[in-house]
Parts: structure tokens; sequence; C-alpha cells
């Protein structure tokens, strides 16, 4: 072999071993977040942590909660990341969380009235949100329209067609938004509120995601969402803006290691990193504006951005109950599917011809025609289960999955209950379209 020769494949050698030493270790997280903010933060930690790579496993929450379960026997994820506190105390229950027993110097133990991190310390808060509405000021000025500040707000007939929202089924944040106002409502009342808030939908979007696209683009003018979805799209320069209903609840967005992690150490420090200093300041990225979790970070927290930690009005009414949550999760989802989501078109025509029912005898003296509105109204808000069913373990068992879609498999006695709830509603919102119309008529 000639000299140069020797030398080339010496070099190659070297360098392959080279390559192979320093090689770094795949760390890999399994979350609901977007690309946008998780490549801020993984360039973040690998800049940090240049001894690990981070790989990013996007999924919604249930879909995520879903996997954890399905790698278990065989882990090959290290961390579960999402907003959902009640997706965490899923995995929790089942064993598949690791108690870390990593440092919280310079994080409070609560923000608003809800605690940042696991008491027992199986999962992490590292950034706190909260829900509400989001709006364009372009659109609402070219429709003449006034941004809608609270939940009942969105009630109002002349938002109708104007508002957007996703499926708690597809949405880990918008499942706690659902579950905020029915706690801070009432089961009844907060279910009533939600069909007819979802009576002036202009769509149901695929995901959460779905709502602030559709307000930037103007494609609707009012949007329910997660509060940073608003701060990150005005901090792009997006005309929109956003409001807290009094109505609300703060509640952080946590992080948690997978039980028996693939890569123990490389979990422990993203994790670590996260909640330091540094880790929180990226949660300041125009493309994240979430609400950091040390009190310290808001020093160099951008104009506009709430801080929760001086603002008490934030998330005070609403004593979010975690476990009253997870309880009844997939109640809940299978209860707004089958009352909003797929038969949104059967509840928007019997909203509207209550509205336009109201509209009519507004000054009118018609007890006739009041009677029928009244009853209408009563047949869209008719709940077909109670809150103490929805929190019976025996009822709440059968079900045991969301559905993406209408026509997905799901076990038989979850199948038959949201068929009988189905024939109810769509009965329901019929006959109140008849009444409505009636009066109208009157």
């Amino acid at each position: 072999m000639g000299k140069a020769l020797r030398g080339s494949v010496a070099v190659a050698a070297l360098t392959c071993l080279a390559s192979t030493a320093y090689a770094a270790d795949k760390v890999v997280i399994v979350t609901s977040f977007p690309e946008d903010m998780t490549s801020v933060i993984e360039k973040a930690f690998e800049a940090a942590h240049p001894e690990y790579d981070l790989e990013v496993l996007n999924k919604s929450t249930s879909s995520g909660v879903k996997y954890i379960k399905e790698i278990a026997s065989n882990n090959t994820a290290d961390m579960f990341w999402a907003s959902a506190p009640d997706a965490f105390e899923v995995l929790k229950k089942e064993g598949l969380l690791l108690k870390a027993g990593l440092s919280t110097e310079g994080i409070p133990d609560q923000i608003g009235s809800y605690p940042i991190n696991d008491p027992d310390g199986f999962y992490y808060g590292f950034a706190a949100s909260g829900y509400g509405i989001m709006w364009n000021t372009r659109y609402m000025e070219a429709n003449g329209l006034e941004p809608a500040r609270e939940w009942a707000d969105l009630e109002k007939p002349e938002y109708f067609g104007h508002v957007g929202m996703s499926s708690p089924s597809r949405s880990g944040t918008t499942h706690l938004t659902v579950e905020t106002v029915l706690q801070g409502e009432g089961w009844d009342q907060g279910w009533a509120d939600w069909k007819w808030m979802a009576g002036n939908f202009a769509s149901v979007t695929e995901r959460s995601f779905g709502v602030p696209d559709g307000v930037n683009t103007g494609n609707f003018g009012m949007g329910i969402v997660i509060d940073f979805f608003a701060f990150s799209s005005r901090a792009s320069g997006f005309p929109v803006d956003f409001a807290y209903p009094t109505v609300t609840a703060l509640v952080p967005a946590n992080i948690g290691i997978v039980a028996n992690p693939a890569n123990e150490a490389g979990a422990k420090a993203f994790v670590s990193f996260l909640l330091s200093e540094p880790g929180q300041e990226t949660l300041f990225d125009p493309a994240i504006m979430r609400l950091p979790v040390n009190p310290a970070t808001y020093a160099k927290a951008p104009e506009g951005l709430p801080n929760p930690f001086t603002d008490n009005s934030i998330g005070a009414t609403v004593k979010f109950d975690v476990d009253k949550s997870g309880a009844r999760y997939y109640v809940v989802s299978s209860l707004f599917d089958v009352m909003v989501t797929y038969r949104l078109d059967d509840l928007r025509a019997a909203v509207r011809a209550v509205q336009l029912a109201e509209e009519k005898h507004a000054g009118s003296d018609n007890a006739e025609a009041k009677a029928l509105i009244a009853e209408a109204r009563e047949l869209i808000e008719a709940m077909p289960i109670t809150e103490e069913q929805s929190l019976d373990p025996a009822f709440a068992g059968a079900f045991t999955k969301v559905r993406k879609e209408q026509g997905d498999e799901i076990g038989q006695r979850q199948a038959e209950l949201e068929q009988q709830w189905d024939a109810m509603v769509v009965a329901n919102y019929a006959k109140a379209r008849e009444l409505a119309e009636k009066a109208a008529g009157m």
C-alpha cells in the first residue's frame, strides 16, 4: 500500500474514532408542543449540553399518553412534555413516571391556587398557562364587533359565525379550558355556556394551534385558546389581542421523566435546564411566549407579558381540581364531541333560531312566544348525564379512549352510551329549532 494511501486510511480511521467518541447521547422527548416552541428550547439545551442530542416526537396529549403506555415494557423514550396536568396524573397512577428528585430552587410551591410541581415529585411545572379569548383586531374592526372578554360574551348573537375552537378530544389544552368552565360555573351551567358559545362557532379545528392560525389569518375573528398562542402571535407581529375571562384557571404546563428511561442522565439534564433561569428565559422567545414559573425570570420579560406572581387577578376564581378532571377526562371529551363537534351544524341551527326569535320578541309581551323560546333553550341546554354520573368510577370506566374522528373504533359500552346521547341531542336540537322558528313567526 502506498504511503499516501496509508495516510488517508489512517486519517479516515482517526476521524471515525473521533466522531464515535464525541457522538452526542440521544435523549428522546414525547411532546404535544409545536415545533416552533420545541426547536427554540432544543437549540438552547444542546448549546448548554453538547453531550446530548434531543430527539422530539410530536404527538397530541392523548396520543402521547397512549404511546408512553405502549412502549413501557421496552422503553425507547425519556420524557413526556405537555400542558395537561391530568395527563401526567394518568401516567403517574399507572407507575409510568420516574420520581427524579431534581432541584426546584427559586420556584415557588404554587402559582395562583395551584401547585406548580407534583407534590409527590413525579413531574414538574415549567411554565404557567391560563385560558381565554384571542381576537384579530382588524377583523373585529372590519366587522363592527367589540372583542369578547368573558365567556358569556361569546354567547351573544352578534358573534354568530365569528368564533373558533378546537375539541378537547384533540387537544389537552382545550380539555383544560372546557374543564375550567365546568368547574368554575358548575356542571349544568358550564355545559349550557359551552353549547351557547358553540352555537356561534365558525369551526371546530383539528388541533389546538388551528385556532390561533384561524384568528391570525382572519378565517374567524375570535378564538378560545391557551394564553401563549395569543402572546406568541402578537410578538410575531399579527394584529391580535387576548383577555383572561374572570372564570379561568392558572395551571402549570409540565414535564416528567418516564419510568425506566432509555437515557436517565440526559433526561435529568434536560429537565434541570428547563427549570434553570437560562432555560426559563427561553420561554420569552417570540415563538413561545409562555409564563415562566421562576419569578426572578420576569425581570427580563418582554413588554406586555403578564406576571402571574404580581397580578393576583389571573386565575384567582377557579381552584382547578386535577383529580376531578382526570376522573372524567374521557367522559367530558365524549360529551363535547357528541353534543358539539359531531353535531355542530344541528347545534348552530338551533342556537341561531333561538337568537332570531329572541331578537324578534325583544320588546314583545307575547307570552306564548316567550314560553316557546324558553322551552327551546331548555332543550338545547339539557344534559344526557349528571355530574355525579361523570364522577362515578363505574360509569366513567366505560369510557376508555378519545376519538380523533367520529368513525374511530371505541369500546362497546362507550359506543352504546354515545349513541344514546346522540339520539337525545339530535332530537332536542331539532325540536328547539322548530319551537324557536314557530315563536319567530308569531
